[in-house]
């Protein structure tokens, strides 16, 4: 599944990124342009702004009517039925490449010399060359993206 997120949803944009899903998101975009985009790449889009979800919504568009991150989140997973879909860590935060395993040695030049000491498992980001690996903050996503879903899967409320 893809999504574009509208530029009010940074946050959101990262976290379905962290859970696996091509998520596209730009700081500032005209919406004429972020429409043009979902439709020529068929993505869903992601908005809270009720202006741009009337012109998208004969289209494929979500309007996230609650304030909360987490509230929006579940709305999002609960409408797309995106619990089982998930795959975690596999895409970058920042720039929404993929992932791909790389060995330590391949890029031992560019880590600080306490991650060179104490990490082996790496990825890179095929895009922007972004390097991941597997400290606490890793460990700290994964678990926020298992409890995530241990508690709102069974939900049925959106």
């Amino acid at each position: 599944m893809k999504f574009i997120a509208d530029c009010h949803l940074g946050k959101i944009a990262k976290y379905l990124r962290i859970f696996g899903f091509n998520t596209l998101y730009f700081q500032s975009i005209d919406d004429d342009d972020i429409i043009e985009i979902a439709q020529k790449e068929e993505r869903f889009l992601l908005t809270s702004d009720k202006i741009l979800f009337q012109r998208m919504k004969h289209h494929d568009a979500l309007y996230l009517v609650h304030a909360g991150f987490e509230e929006q989140l579940k709305e999002i997973f609960h409408h797309y039925k995106l619990f089982d879909k998930t795959r975690p860590l596999s895409r970058c935060i920042k720039c929404n490449g993929e992932l791909e395993k790389i060995e330590k040695l391949e890029i031992i030049e560019e880590l600080k010399a306490k991650t060179r000491k104490y990490f082996d498992t790496f990825e890179k980001c095929k895009e922007c060359g972004t390097v991941y690996w597997h400290g606490d903050h890793y460990k700290n996503m994964l678990k926020f993206v298992d409890e995530f879903i241990a508690q709102n899967k069974k939900e049925t409320k959106f």
